[in-house]
């Protein structure tokens, strides 16, 4: 029952484990892979990985490295995939903690039990299960795995090949054909810039514009104005202004390249980061398309009654938040359909005490100092060393999260987990000091 519960061994995971394993906490962690890394693994053979063969991260590395362990200064201001998959190779063997991991080891069920959770897991090489119960669970299986089909689905019907991003992992199957890529985020734009080089012809289509931001900005990586005078001090109106004049400078209007301007502020909606998309844009190698309208046949219609013919259209449309292992009704805060979580602090389910989730949020930065920053405060509280507020108080900032975020963000799926890198930092080392404050 002492014992805590982690379940996943991702980046967040990770990160849960090495900080109970610094405070003397026992755990047991369960991931359904051969190996560390989640999401950062290529090719994980855990089937949730979506990162594909040519991802480089699009957050800077000293804003992503973990401050237990900051990565290596030979690495590249933006590593890839493998070189990231390696850092937390060295993460855990520097940590000491790998031969607590259960690998192969998948949660097939969380349940409520006398005095806390009643957690079920399958051996995936032999089928065998096992019961066990803690006290604490901490839910780190990542939000990037799921893939969210448009919704609904478009009328009509196509003869070609349609896949979500979260399946692509080289552009070869593309050559020579006809690809639609749908979306406008980070993956869409480096699909499309790929298919490009390969396919016959590439189309990039979306429901609205976005800001596109470059990997670096006036010789520094773009985030590091994330931790700069101006957005630890200034109003948020003077940011978004001082930003918009910087990306103006730097790379013009975007309909000079095809795209459509965003109707929404620049900080209304996460970034999409590339430095790729505008020049194959203006080499003409990509077309932009609005919104598709319907499927039809060996093509598609878009919203301006435009018709082309497509092979191959590729759904960059993003995630569920899905924890199999959890009854929906039961744990109806983190199993909204549209994603719309109920966690305070974006952590802790207040109807259920001692049930964590970390790293179920979506920064204007990186994730892993953010996921590290919440194991810091869920230690505290599984120690005593903090404790919590009363529900009414849990879920009445839960409200105001939830309103704050309908008056800045664009209203979508995307937008429902946002939190800012600096903002979100001093709101947990906040609550840990009111925490502290309680116990």
């Amino acid at each position: 029952m002492e014992r805590v519960c982690v379940i996943g061994a991702g980046s967040s995971g990770i990160a849960a484990c090495q900080v109970l394993g610094a405070r003397g906490i026992e755990f047991d962690c369960f991931e359904t892979g051969s190996d560390i890394g989640g999401n950062w693994r290529y090719l994980n053979d855990n089937g949730m990985s979506s990162a594909y063969r040519s991802l480089h991260i699009n957050t800077s590395r000293q804003m992503m490295e973990f401050k237990s362990f900051p990565m290596p200064p030979h690495l590249p201001a933006y590593p890839s995939h493998f070189q990231i998959a390696e850092y937390f190779d060295d993460f855990v063997q520097h940590h000491g903690f790998r031969d607590r991991i259960r690998f192969r080891t998948e949660v097939t069920s969380v349940a409520v039990a006398p005095g806390g959770y009643s957690v079920t897991t399958r051996d995936r090489d032999t089928g065998e299960e096992a019961t066990a119960t803690y006290r604490s669970v901490i839910v780190a299986s990542g939000h990037h795995w799921s893939p969210r089909m448009p919704e609904p689905a478009f009328p009509g019907t196509f003869d070609g090949e349609e896949m979500h991003a979260h399946f692509y992992k080289t552009p070869e199957r593309f050559a020579d054909k006809k690809v639609l890529v749908l979306g406008i985020g980070n993956s869409a734009c480096d699909i499309a810039v790929e298919s490009s080089r390969v396919s016959a012809r590439t189309f990039l289509a979306m429901r609205r514009g976005a800001h596109i931001m470059p990997k670096y900005l006036f010789g520094m990586p773009t985030d590091h104005l994330t931790t700069s005078p101006l957005a630890r001090f200034a109003p948020s109106w003077l940011q978004a202004l001082s930003l918009k004049v910087m990306l103006r400078l730097a790379r013009g209007k975007l309909s000079d390249y095809g795209l459509p301007e965003p109707s929404h502020g620049i900080l209304a909606a996460h970034p999409t980061v590339t430095d790729d998309l505008l020049t194959r844009l203006g080499h003409g190698d990509i077309t932009v398309k609005p919104n598709l309208e319907r499927l039809d046949g060996s093509g598609v219609v878009f919203a301006d009654g435009s018709r082309e013919d497509v092979d191959v259209i590729v759904y960059c449309t993003g995630y569920k938040v899905d924890f199999p292992f959890l009854p929906a009704a039961e744990f109806s805060a983190v199993s909204s359909a549209d994603n719309d979580v109920s966690l305070y602090r974006r952590v802790v389910d207040p109807g259920h005490p001692g049930l964590y989730f970390l790293g179920l949020i979506q920064p204007l930065g990186a994730i892993m100092p953010l996921a590290e920053a919440q194991a810091e405060w869920i230690a505290d509280l599984i120690t005593g060393r903090a404790a919590l507020p009363p529900v009414p108080e849990m879920k009445a900032e839960i409200t105001s999260y939830r309103e704050g975020l309908r008056r800045r963000y664009v209203k979508s799926e995307r937008h429902t987990l946002e939190v800012d890198f600096l903002g979100y930092q001093r709101e947990l080392r906040e609550e840990r000091r009111a925490g502290a404050a309680r116990a």
